[in-house]
């Protein structure tokens, strides 16, 4: 791809982009304010399956809050002090979101273990309603991030807490029918059991990614060894070494490497070798004529 068909592809992403942030920010209000009325009618109808989709909900309302103000900071430029920009805010902000997404699974654990052991009654009809109208939101959302989803992560991750939330008002309109029409009150807490479970897992899931970014580990593709072994091969160069490599963002990588070598051009073969075959473009080449580095002891 040229330069030119490059930068008009990542204009046309970011054109894209800020049209879904600018619906997602519309999203947000309107999933909040629904989280409200699921949580105020979860407590009229004694419903801790309404209140644990309300809970999922504004979690889900969060990450979208989150995603916007990623894409804002993102696309900040660097300073003197964040030299290399912003772009990892949306890592700390999917990150708090996580542990505020787990911490709601274990609360809800509680309440609807205590809902499916000692089921009460509780009103169907308040369930149901309130439950198809959250519905009828949740697909939408998801339908506003879906053309997002396909080049940012972050959005993508809202698209699927938008059709899990969709999910869990079905299960939640199920519980409303049961309690209505067969007085089965103990599916309620089943089905709160049921999303915290599905809460818990997707933040346990997501864990070791967010902390492999956080802890600057090397990303699993590519491999370090594949890089040094194409580095080498280089015209001139004896020895590649000291290679370090982490996450700048979700999608860029950075490194930083030595060369043994003589070769008055070997930085440049390198840097060039590393964006054309391993899409790296945050690199830093240092070229010593002997094998002992004292940096590298350290």
């Amino acid at each position: 791809m040229s330069h030119a068909q490059e930068s008009e592809t990542n204009h046309h992403h970011l054109h894209a982009t800020s049209k879904t942030i600018r619906a997602l920010s519309i999203a947000f209000v309107v999933n909040l304010i629904l989280s409200g009325a699921e949580i105020i009618g979860g407590l009229i109808a004694g419903s801790v399956a309404l209140i644990a989709d309300a809970l999922h909900n504004t979690s889900d309302a969060f990450s979208i809050l989150i995603a916007v103000i990623a894409f804002k900071i993102g696309q900040k430029k660097a300073t003197t002090k964040y030299t290399y920009g912003f772009k990892r805010a949306e890592i700390i902000g999917g990150f708090v979101n996580l542990i505020l997404l787990f911490v709601s699974g274990l609360y809800l654990i509680l309440e609807g273990g205590v809902k499916l052991i000692n089921p009460e009654p509780i009103e169907g009809g308040i369930i149901i309603w309130v439950s198809v109208l959250a519905l009828v939101i949740d697909t939408v959302t998801a339908r506003l991030s879906h053309h997002g989803a396909e080049h940012n992560a972050n959005i993508r991750m809202v698209f699927l807490h938008n059709m899990a939330d969709a999910l869990g008002s079905v299960g939640v309109i199920i519980s409303g029918f049961c309690a209505l029409y067969f007085n089965l009150y103990w599916v309620d807490g089943l089905i709160a059991l049921s999303i915290a479970a599905y809460m818990i897992f997707q933040s346990i899931r997501s864990f070791p990614g967010f902390v492999a970014i956080l802890m600057n580990a090397a990303p699993e593709s590519p491999d370090t060894a594949e890089i040094i072994q194409a580095l080498q091969t280089l015209p001139g160069v004896k020895n590649a070494h000291h290679l370090h490599m982490w996450c700048l963002s979700e999608h860029e990588i950075a490194l930083e490497c030595h060369l043994e070598t003589n070769h008055p051009k070997a930085a440049q073969a390198a840097e060039t070798l590393l964006k054309n075959r391993f899409g790296i473009r945050h690199c830093t080449i240092q070229t010593e004529n002997r094998l002992h580095c004292p940096s590298c002891d350290l």
